[in-house]
């Protein structure tokens, strides 16, 4: 294996999860007799541009030609995505003039506010599914995987784009070269480009490692981002640290020609980033550690529940749920199913753990002691739409950064399985 980014091989291992299926592979029911293909899961570090990398073992057409994950099934995500679109018309003056492209732009989550806003879009989405919503809420699309030669003909066809956005792809490129020169290519001499992706610091600190995954080929740091970047003739100018996905990183590029003197922020991110040790490999070792302190508190846990009578079940069915589940060992045994609110999910089971996923009214039918909500880091949202639970005395609780049990609100059940 090389470096993706630098070319180098010298590759020093920061966390093996074991083999896994790939994580939104849900398994239909006539699948459960049929073998199942998994894939080493074994994080590495490069010493030369210490980017955090997975091999690539599958590729994007494996995954997302047809997709199981729809991003406007999170209230808060699509919230957050409207937000961005408001304050982004505002800083950067788009209007009837303006075009934007978002790339990997799932079900128009994101692009309906600027569809609404009156600046004219259009979506790149490889998933066919995942477009055909899209295009039904009136968001342009086109499904393709993005490369020099699908960017360049997008140019040709639409223009130069004025903001090019890229929120959570930037991960989930093999080629990561080609996929940044791409970008580059969509956009104006003088356009903007806004990628939102997780943040290494938090995977490290936090033992985040649900968030290892094989869609995932690459983690960032501020520091390894601006070397990527800086292969597609772009520069970064500023940076924003998010809440989203349990700590994300807004970085704002433009091409080197037009960049400017980078803000403040991105030399406090730097720092911050240097504290906590991320400029040297070593900074990168502990976090075995802490995810295998992670497993141990949660399978101690769900045993004692085992031991207790409890009944026990999940709460989304996200592509991270999966990592951890394979990675504890986790079966129905221990949570009894899983519900999820993306109708594409119900009926199917989990990969690699094959536990069952229904619909979120089952919770309410069944009144269970326990609820483990797996997108943990959709915490207040999942613990304003799960307080009925509390109305029987069920617990919920999040598996990460730390097992913890939520506070839940007392509230009439008549009104609460949503």
């Amino acid at each position: 294996m090389r470096c993706r980014l630098c070319g180098s091989d010298q590759l020093v291992s920061v966390l093996d999860l074991g083999a896994t299926p790939p994580c939104e592979r849900f398994l239909a029911e006539e699948e459960l007799d049929c073998p199942e293909p998994t894939y080493p899961l074994h994080l590495r570090l490069c010493e030369h541009c210490l980017l955090l990398q997975l091999p690539a073992l599958i590729t994007p057409e494996d995954t997302f030609v047809e997709y199981a994950y729809f991003s406007s099934f999170s209230d808060s995500w699509v919230e957050h995505a409207k937000t961005f679109v408001e304050r982004t018309n505002r800083r950067l003056g788009l209007g009837d003039g303006s075009f934007v492209i978002e790339v990997a732009s799932n079900d128009g989550y994101l692009l309906q506010h600027v569809v609404a806003s009156g600046v004219r879009c259009v979506g790149v989405e490889p998933s066919v599914n995942v477009g055909a919503a899209a295009r039904e809420r009136g968001v342009p699309t086109v499904t393709a995987f993005l490369d020099e030669t699908t960017a360049s003909h997008i140019r040709s066809e639409h223009g130069p784009a004025d903001l090019v956005i890229a929120n959570n792809v930037y991960a989930h490129v093999p080629d990561l070269v080609g996929f940044t020169k791409a970008m580059r290519t969509l956009m104006s001499d003088t356009g903007w480009l806004s990628i939102e992706v997780h943040h290494a610091q938090n995977l490290v600190a936090l033992g985040q490692f649900d968030t290892i995954y094989h869609e995932h080929f690459q983690y960032y740091t501020v520091h390894s981002a601006m070397r990527a970047l800086a292969i597609g003739d772009l520069a970064l100018v500023d940076v924003e640290l998010l809440e989203t996905h349990g700590g994300s990183i807004r970085l704002w590029a433009r091409p080197t020609a037009s960049a400017g003197v980078p803000t403040e922020r991105v030399h406090q991110a730097l720092a911050m980033e240097e504290a906590a040790g991320l400029h040297e490999v070593d900074g990168y070792l502990n976090l075995r550690r802490r995810t295998e302190a992670i497993r141990h508190a949660l399978l101690r846990f769900l045993l004692d529940c085992r031991a207790q009578g409890k009944r026990v079940v999940g709460y989304g069915a996200p592509g991270k749920g999966n990592t951890l589940l394979n990675y504890c060992g986790i079966r129905s045994d221990l949570i009894e199913y899983i519900v999820d609110r993306n109708p594409y999910k119900h009926g199917r089971f989990t990969p690699g753990t094959r536990i069952p996923i229904h619909e979120t009214q089952r919770i309410a039918t069944d009144r269970p002691d326990v609820v483990i909500a797996l997108p943990w880091n959709l915490e207040i949202e999942l613990t304003e739409q799960l307080a009925y639970i509390g109305e029987w005395g069920a617990e919920l609780i999040f598996p990460l950064p730390t097992l913890h049990k939520a506070e839940l609100g007392r509230r009439q059940l008549s009104g609460a399985a949503r």
